[in-house]
């Protein structure tokens, strides 16, 4: 039976040739049980992950909860407006607060009733008058570490981790113009499909399935001579396609006088180790933030929106009903896909094939994951 050792140990080997002679990852990178427990601790418990966009909780008391490595987070702004997480979990008998998204003034526990307010600090506690050892100032729910960058909500349980702007200072240089942070979530969706974290992710790090995954809708303007992957940086991959007329939103707006030349026109996608996958254009933006449910499980954060002069359109509402059922076709091509890949990774005859060099994305994110896994 192969262990998270040897799982590790095949993928270093996978990635130990040059780019060149590369191969896709080994099947138990995918499908190993222990290595994605190694997974879990090594990359996703020290990682700073995306919980979606700031906006999506503008005013005092807007929350909404997640889950890293089985830890139940909840994210919200507080009274004097400062994005905060905290741990999602009582301090009386360990029950889960808050699911899913909303709007609260006080935090209460649904089994005692505790409260606490949203600082974290314990507000009430009924009946406890009589336990001595019970003090209502020393209780507090633990914080978690919590970022802003870009109009993204960043969290990590890693309490000695690199800030997320000194980390990504990289994307800042190379998308900074975008000015990201200005962008609007106009939908926010959550779903799970049956396939592994990688699979997805690798599927999004990657245009050369467009002609055929997409030949439904988006495939038709691909074109595989005209596709450039560059090299990527530590922290995450890329690569940039310039767009025609065909989806008006791709493009700056008219009022926007402040893009030029191929700036107006070039889309970005953006893949954020381990798990930000963002879609920006002069007009509008879509990302995938995910998280693994079992080797053949994924939740998937599905959210987008626009830019600041799309928004102040008239038609703007039109145009993204128009975008958004677009996204979801290329979603659903690309769900059946993935999922296709996971069922192929069951049989006796999987085996890595060679990479095109238009999946040289795959092979740096594969490259990061061999090092995360086997750094103690």
């Amino acid at each position: 039976m192969m262990t998270h050792v040897d799982a590790a140990r095949a993928l270093a080997e996978n990635v130990a040739a040059a780019f060149d002679h590369a191969r896709a990852m080994p099947v138990s990178a995918y499908t190993n049980e222990d290595f994605l427990a190694l997974e879990q601790s090594r990359i996703f418990a020290r990682s700073w992950l995306c919980a979606g966009r700031a906006d999506a909780l503008k005013n005092p008391g807007d929350y909404m909860t997640m889950e890293i490595v089985d830890e139940p987070i909840v994210i919200l702004r507080d009274r004097n407006g400062v994005l905060r997480a905290m741990s999602n979990v009582c301090r009386h008998r360990m029950s889960v607060l808050l699911e899913g998204r909303g709007n609260v003034r006080v935090i209460t526990c649904p089994y005692h009733a505790w409260t606490y307010s949203l600082d974290g600090s314990l507000r009430g506690a009924p009946a406890m008058e009589k336990n001595g050892s019970f003090c209502k100032a020393d209780t507090k729910l633990p914080a978690i570490r919590c970022e802003e960058w870009q109009g993204w909500i960043m969290v990590t349980l890693d309490p000695d981790l690199s800030s997320v702007a000194e980390s990504l200072s990289d994307v800042d240089d190379l998308v900074g113009y975008l000015k990201m942070d200005n962008y609007v979530e106009t939908f926010r969706e959550e779903h799970r499909w049956n396939t592994n974290w990688k699979i997805l992710a690798e599927n999004f790090m990657e245009s050369y399935h467009l002609p055929m995954c997409h030949a439904g809708t988006i495939g038709g303007a691909s074109k595989l001579e005209d596709m450039v992957c560059p090299e990527g940086f530590p922290a995450f991959n890329y690569h940039h396609i310039l767009k025609d007329d065909s989806v008006p939103l791709a493009l700056a707006h008219s009022s926007n006088t402040e893009l030029e030349g191929d700036q107006r026109r070039r889309t970005w996608l953006l893949a954020i180790y381990p798990t930000l996958m963002i879609t920006l254009t002069p007009g509008y933006f879509w990302y995938l933030s995910l998280l693994p449910d079992g080797p053949g499980g994924v939740k998937i954060l599905y959210g987008g929106g626009l830019s600041p002069e799309f928004m102040n359109d008239p038609n703007a509402e039109e145009h993204f009903a128009a975008l958004k059922v677009l996204l979801d076709h290329v979603n659903d091509e690309d769900r059946g896909c993935t999922e296709r890949v996971w069922k192929g990774l069951q049989s006796k005859f999987a085996e890595p094939g060679p990479l095109s060099h238009l999946e040289r994305p795959n092979f740096e994110f594969a490259t990061w994951i061999s090092k995360k896994v086997s750094a103690e």
